[in-house]
Parts: C-alpha cells; sequence; structure tokens
C-alpha cells in the first residue's frame, strides 16, 4: 500500500502522541517509508505545514517534493472527478466552496489519480456544512484510514533501547 497524509497526521502528531522532541522514531519512519515510497503527502498540505513556522515547518521544508507531490496530469484529471463528486452531494454551498479552496480536494484526487490511501485524522460526519475526507474518500472509492490502522497495518515499531 502506498499511503498519502492529512495535514493534520503531521500537526496532531507533533503536537500530541509523536512530539519532535520525546519521539523521533515516529518522524524517521516516515521519512524511512518515503524513501521507500510507500508513505507521502501532496504540496498543497506541505504549505498548510509551511504556515505553522515551527520544528514541523522546519521538517517539512527539508522533504520538498519527494515527499511532498506536486499535482501531475493524473491528478489535474482527477480533480474534476472529484469535484462533480462534492457538487453532486447534499452539502451546502459554502461547504463546497471552502473543500474546493483547502488542501483537502487535493488530496483527495491525488489519491484517487494514483490509488493511494489516505491517512487523516478527521471523522465521518453527517454535517452538511463541511465535506470531510473520509466521506468523500468513501464517495469515490478511495480506502482511507487512520494514522493508527496506518501504524498497524505496517507493524510500525517504535521501542527503546535493543532486547
Amino acid at each position: 500500500m502506498t499511503y498519502l497524509l492529512d495535514s493534520n497526521v503531521f500537526i496532531q502528531s507533533k503536537n500530541l502522541h509523536y512530539g519532535m522532541d520525546f519521539c523521533p522514531a515516529f518522524w524517521d519512519w516516515l521519512l524511512e517509508k518515503n524513501q521507500l515510497k510507500e508513505v507521502f503527502s501532496i504540496e498543497k498540505v506541505g504549505d498548510e505545514i509551511d504556515a505553522g513556522d515551527d520544528d514541523l515547518s522546519r521538517w517539512a521544508a527539508k522533504r520538498g517534493s519527494l515527499f511532498f507531490l506536486k499535482p501531475d496530469q493524473n491528478v489535474v484529471m482527477a480533480l474534476s472527478q472529484v469535484s462533480k463528486w462534492a457538487t453532486s452531494q447534499r452539502y451546502e454551498p459554502s461547504a463546497v466552496n471552502l473543500f474546493f479552496q483547502v488542501a483537502d480536494y487535493y488530496l483527495v484526487a491525488h489519491a484517487l489519480a494514483h490509488n493511494f490511501v489516505v491517512v487523516t485524522q478527521e471523522i465521518t460526519s453527517t454535517s452538511t456544512k463541511k465535506i470531510k475526507i473520509p466521506d468523500a474518500c468513501h464517495g469515490l472509492g478511495i480506502k482511507c484510514m487512520t494514522p493508527y490502522t496506518m501504524l498497524r497495518h505496517e507493524r510500525a515499531r517504535f521501542v527503546l533501547g535493543h532486547k
């Protein structure tokens, strides 16, 4: 499987469970999986992270386009499929407009174009006020999971010392 990470995976990991100061193994794991071409994100997520001007934004800036993928022709074509899905649903016009302006739209399109699994902290919702990534993925037939499911599926281990 190839995973595509949402910005909230990076931000919440830094702020909560996998702080860069006390759990560097998580960040090393991401880099290792990226080198194996199994974990990526997208340029627009990198832009969102860059707005933080913190340790995470500096970490992301060092990764560049090898980690934060730029849209290619397949992604551009998938954007129209995602747009058609979003506008044909029950969402309020403001929700659709917001979706088109944030990285989520491009993340879903990139996953659709390249058959990637989306990894996000977002949960599905019945609200018509915001399009949630898992709902868009479900509607478009894209696999979506939490970072914890990804880590378990990949059997990631962050172990202290040698046994």
